[in-house]
């Protein structure tokens, strides 16, 4: 989200000659493409360069400010959280599941109805609980069922 911003300020920067605006917007794209693969030291050193560009501009308006704030910010944002950027593309390659917004969606339905005070039939904090562990344990892949024959393993297309 925070790219997308950058990519349209730098649209909108007045003064830049279109060389120059190509290339900001391919050093956003190249910074885009690194955080998506995981390689945030890459990322950290084109996020830099980008201030050394802005840096370099000879006419500083206002939207030449903000978008070098928008930068900085960013560049705060990467450091303060880059133990947490996963690497995309060898989760894609290992067809490991990249969001889990389905499973959230799908339970904040499932609570928000039920939670309502107009409904004749109430969950209490125990009961919603409950019904948020499988939601997780299939997101993390750890469900399990326990049978007579020992414990065995939900198929990927359950947990899906």
């Amino acid at each position: 989200m925070r790219l997308t911003v950058l990519r349209q300020q730098t649209l909108g920067l007045k003064g830049l000659e279109e060389k120059q605006r190509q290339d900001l917007l391919e050093q956003i794209e190249r910074v885009k493409h690194y955080l998506w693969h995981g390689n945030v030291f890459q990322a950290l050193q084109h996020i830099e360069f980008l201030q050394l560009d802005i840096d370099c501009l000879e006419e500083q308006t206002t939207k030449h400010k903000k978008w070098q704030q928008g930068v900085d910010e960013f560049l705060t944002y990467i450091q303060n959280n880059s133990h947490y950027i996963p690497n995309y593309g060898e989760l894609y390659r290992c067809e490991e599941a990249i969001s889990t917004s389905f499973v959230e969606s799908t339970v904040n339905d499932v609570v928000s109805k039920r939670f309502v005070k107009k409904q004749a039939m109430q969950w209490s904090p125990l009961g919603a609980h409950l019904l948020l562990q499988p939601a997780r344990k299939c997101s993390m892949k750890s469900w399990r069922i326990r049978s007579g024959s020992g414990t065995r393993r939900f198929g990927r297309h359950l947990c899906r």
